[in-house]
């Protein structure tokens, strides 16, 4: 286990991994911009390191400055939080070249999951269900056209790069299509930087159920079962519930099966999320199809610590550290539930 670790995270998330590091005996650093040199998670760390400006770009964000402040306290692994640079590929390896554990995935499993098309044609591969749709590199707008007449409608344009409802537009019928799909590009460009898009069947009745998986350097991997967020406000979520109400044992299974093969195709490691679109056709059942997968602990991980009684926190620390899975498929129970309002 590691001595002494760096949290590259402000707020909430960073004094959720100093409660657990002090627990277990892990000394912690904490770093700080202007705005936050009197901030909760400065306290509630051993040691903490200035540096920056106030906004973000200037702080949080320059991680030379993070990883300087690692080696100069003796930290031996940096955890990002969520936000910042939790799912940034050249952040995970610059950790590895500094001599610096990233407590989260390898750098190749962000990248593998960063792209929406590109994991799409991953999981595709690795048999895991996915939405009818197009997730190539021909970009051509009739091509696009041509495929979303081909799927059938109503049709997703969702931005390849994209995440939290930007660069997706629903559209209903054939000759809206060109317009929405101009606008969809417009939005994906200015926000991502990148323009591509895929075009899949707009599901009827959607629930958005995702999955905690985990997975260690021993080729161990679980499900810790599953949050319900279907209760959004501009593709935003605001509940997270669980377990999923209506859920049933076997869709859970199936679930949580086809989960952990997402996470085995990308050799994953650490705390992750993969989130599925359940249909609930007219003529009863469920449908679920992959959507992406989050290389990262959640915001709303503390549901799922309260309905298995564990610490993920803990366990990434463990995991990190090279240390097994702590439990096997089979000793994960669901025991209450939970919901959490953000």
């Amino acid at each position: 286990m590691f001595t002494k670790i760096l949290i590259a995270n402000r707020g909430e998330i960073a004094c959720r991994v100093a409660a657990t590091a002090r627990r277990m005996g892990v000394r912690t650093v904490a770093v700080y911009s202007d705005a936050d040199a009197s901030a909760k998670h400065v306290a509630a760390c051993d040691e903490a390191v200035h540096i920056g400006g106030s906004a973000p770009k200037d702080s949080y964000l320059q991680w030379q400055r993070i990883l300087d402040a690692a080696k100069a306290t003796g930290a031996q692994a940096i955890h990002p939080g969520y936000g910042f640079l939790s799912e940034n590929e050249a952040f995970a390896n610059a950790c590895a070249e500094a001599g610096l554990v990233f407590i989260g995935p390898p750098a190749s499993a962000i990248q593998a999951m960063g792209l929406k098309a590109e994991s799409k044609r991953l999981m595709e591969s690795a048999g895991v269900p996915l939405v009818p749709g197009y997730h190539g590199a021909d970009q051509d707008p009739q091509m696009l056209q041509h495929e979303a007449d081909r799927i059938g409608y109503p049709v997703l344009i969702k931005a390849s790069a994209g995440g939290g409802g930007k660069g997706m537009r629903a559209v209903e019928k054939a000759e809206d299509f060109a317009a929405a799909l101009a606008s969809c590009k417009r939005e994906a460009i200015n926000s991502f930087g990148s323009d591509a898009v895929l075009v899949e069947k707009y599901a009827q009745r959607p629930r958005h159920i995702e999955i905690q998986v985990f997975g260690d350097t021993h080729g161990n991997c679980v499900y810790l079962f599953e949050r319900d967020c279907s209760v959004q406000r501009r593709h935003q979520k605001v509940l997270e519930e669980a377990p999923a109400p209506g859920m049933t044992p076997e869709l859970r299974q199936q679930m949580g099966l086809a989960a952990v093969a997402a996470a085995r195709a990308v050799n994953y490691v650490g705390a992750g999320t993969v989130e599925f679109i359940v249909e609930q056709p007219p003529e009863g059942g469920m449908r679920f199809y992959f959507m992406e997968m989050n290389t990262r602990l959640q915001v709303e991980h503390p549901v799922t610590e309260a309905i298995t009684g564990l610490d993920l926190v803990e366990w990434q620390l463990r995991v990190a550290s090279g240390e097994p899975l702590p439990l096997t498929q089979e000793q994960l129970h669901i025991d209450g539930h939970a919901i959490e309002a953000r």
